[in-house]
């Protein structure tokens, strides 16, 4: 049935008046459709119920005092009912729109990772890098040079939503446009430093580690931003240590400046790279201690890094239970030859 603004009390009140004589759920059936006009008229609950107690007015017009006042009473609820709901809709509208948005940039982050699998000869390189919810401001990215050595970065980006994922496509394109530099870490970070000095808000820094590993040399030359320690693992005497870098947060200052670093990489060795959402795992209200982590890693360390890196997030996602609190990377580089 069809309905139009000039039959809406009509149509109510011939439907009303059905069930009240018949009592039929078939009659209970169409005045569950009539809502759908009602609501395509944008007819409010007030303004139902007060069509309502017209109809019941006309048809009953000797009804109880009580019975009228119980009218009265709804009415005034359903006007409160309604602005709530209304309020309720707007707020529903916004959240819509928020998580649409969202998603949009999430899927932009996606689009700013790596999008094949790193392959260099003589290393074999395992990465894992998990959100904790939608939006992630963990960042890695990786170059190869024109002799096959790579360059790695990692970062943690001070801010979540969509925010960082701007930052991050920042970041990404300021990388792509320093090529010259991929051989030199500390002065593609303080490029990276300015960049994020002058364009990003106040509020929000980066921690950033960056290596480049020489494939005729063997050797790991780094530098850090602020940013979580690695670890760095000897195969010759089955030892990890710290894999740290002091340098100032990204952001911070337009003048900060970053030492290099260098390891020595024999057969077996291992750089790990990771942000804080791998050290600061908690089991309970404790944060997991670094060396409980560098037990996960020797349990996996006999396998292929891309397994090892993933056994390690599994292991990390178990003891919180299958619900990171922090977006979590890892990023492991074993010397093969």
């Amino acid at each position: 049935m069809n309905y139009t603004d000039n039959n809406i009390e009509t149509s109510y009140k011939k439907i009303l008046e059905s069930y009240l004589n018949t009592g039929s759920e078939h009659v209970l059936y169409e005045a569950q459709q009539f809502t759908r006009t009602l609501l395509e008229h944008k007819t409010s609950p007030e303004e139902l119920v007060s069509l309502h107690r017209s109809i019941m007015d006309q048809l009953y017009p000797e009804l109880p005092d009580d019975i009228q006042a119980s009218f009265d009473f709804l009415l005034e609820a359903m006007m409160g009912y309604g602005m709530a709901y209304r309020e309720h809709q707007i707020l529903r509208d916004r959240q819509q729109e928020l998580e649409a948005e969202i998603d949009v940039a999430a899927k932009m982050q996606q689009t700013l990772l790596p999008r094949e699998d790193v392959s260099v000869q003589g290393l074999d390189i395992g990465i894992v890098s998990v959100p904790a919810k939608k939006m992630s401001g963990d960042y890695y990215h990786y170059v190869q040079d024109q002799f096959g050595s790579i360059g790695l970065a990692i970062a943690d980006i001070i801010g979540k939503g969509v925010p960082a994922a701007l930052c991050m496509s920042m970041i990404k394109y300021a990388m792509d446009s320093l090529p010259e530099q991929q051989l030199n870490p500390s002065a593609l970070l303080e490029n990276l430093n300015r960049v994020v000095e002058q364009n990003v808000d106040d509020s929000m820094f980066v921690t950033m580690m960056y290596g480049y590993y020489n494939i005729q040399a063997h050797e790991f030359t780094y530098s850090g931003a602020g940013h979580e320690p690695g670890f760095f693992y000897h195969a010759k005497n089955d030892s990890f240590e710290d894999l740290s870098a002091k340098g100032l947060v990204l952001g911070v200052s337009k003048k900060a400046t970053y030492q290099e670093y260098v390891k020595q990489l024999d057969i077996g060795d291992m750089v790990i790279l990771l942000t804080d959402g791998v050290t600061e795992c908690r089991m309970g209200e404790e944060f997991l201690e670094r060396e409980e982590i560098v037990d996960l890693i020797r349990k996996s360390m006999h396998l292929k890094a891309q397994e090892l890196a993933e056994n390690v997030y599994r292991e990390l996602s178990k003891l919180q239970d299958f619900t990171l609190r922090d977006d979590l990377t890892l990023i492991i580089l074993r010397r093969q030859v």
